[in-house]
């Protein structure tokens, strides 16, 4: 697995990391789905051993994947695999428990100590803002930031991150909180990571960056035959993408344009959707949703960089 400098945090990481969203399995919030379905949690720890087995060595999760079901079956594999082995990031602040707004101090300070206790681990590397709702007028931006700030200075985080599904809201709050590495969405059918200035300023400040949802939850594969009906707590039931007829029909016909294309890889279609993000950011990080061995296996063989027309010809055939 190519390994990459992330950031100025100089920390190696792979190049394909791992996103556990999906192990928190099927979750509501309120009346919402906001999980995944059908993940045995056998599954999940299998996953954890294989990533580890093949130098898979970031993984990303969050207090409130399957409020804390992710962060410990984390913690279980912990026990058996070395914790230095492995750059562990995990987020706080979608969790609102009983407060008015996100991001109450009180409310941090218990979930990230929570956090600690589900991962059985002293120290996060890396403890994302999960989000950036700080407010109508950003009024609880900077008590969020204190929070984190003392969690860092008791060395139980060693950096800070900053996640939010707009390259532009990232952008909004940048230089207050100053982070070590920024997680925004990304992947070749949603993209404003360049047109919002956040790949400049990752650029200049050299901060790390990993993208999430870079198969758009699995679409961008063509593997959809027919429109998915997905289990109650999936978050994908409420997809306006996965319930468009022409949207799975363009995905079909793009999985075997890129299958005809990169004939000779193993897997063409996750070679060029995930290769097409490196090619402008060759030292990013792509956070890769792997829910059983052989997604695993495929995630080895993935990871490397592609030329800029081919890029360019993914974007175009997606967009």
């Amino acid at each position: 697995m190519r390994k990459v400098t992330l950031g100025r945090t100089d920390s190696e990481v792979s190049a394909i990391s791992l996103g556990t969203w999906s192990f928190g399995g099927a979750s509501m919030s309120g009346k919402v789905p906001v999980g995944w379905a059908d993940q045995p949690e056998k599954y999940s720890a299998s996953v954890l051993k294989k990533c580890w087995e093949l130098g898979i060595n970031h993984w990303d999760t969050a207090d409130v994947y399957g409020n804390g079901k992710s962060e410990k079956i984390i913690g279980k594999s912990l026990l058996d695999i070395p914790r230095n082995d492995i750059f562990l990031a995990t987020k706080v602040g979608w969790d609102i428990g009983n407060y008015s707004h996100w991001y109450h101090p009180n409310h941090m300070k218990k979930n990230l100590e929570r956090s600690l206790k589900n991962l059985q681990t002293d120290y996060v590397d890396l403890i994302y803002f999960h989000h950036c709702n700080f407010g109508k007028k950003d009024e609880y931006l900077d008590d969020a930031l204190e929070v984190i700030l003392k969690f860092k200075s008791e060395g139980k985080a060693l950096f800070i991150g900053l996640s939010d599904w707009s390259s532009k809201r990232i952008m909004k709050y940048i230089n207050r909180l100053n982070p070590d590495v920024v997680q925004p969405y990304r992947n070749v059918q949603d993209d404003d990571y360049a047109s919002s200035g956040l790949k400049k300023h990752v650029e200049l400040n050299n901060l790390g960056v990993c993208f999430f949802s870079p198969l758009k939850h699995g679409l961008l594969t063509g593997k959809y035959e027919f429109l998915p009906e997905f289990k109650p707590g999936d978050h994908r039931r409420n997809i306006p993408a996965f319930k468009s007829n022409n949207m799975i029909k363009k995905m079909k016909k793009n999985k075997l344009l890129l299958e005809k294309h990169y004939s000779w890889h193993k897997n063409p279609v996750l070679h060029g959707v995930i290769g097409a993000l490196y090619e402008d950011s060759p030292n990013a990080c792509v956070l890769l949703g792997q829910r059983n061995i052989n997604q695993v296996e495929v995630a080895g063989t993935l990871g490397e960089t592609i030329s800029k027309k081919d890029a360019d010809w993914i974007r175009s055939t997606y967009k």
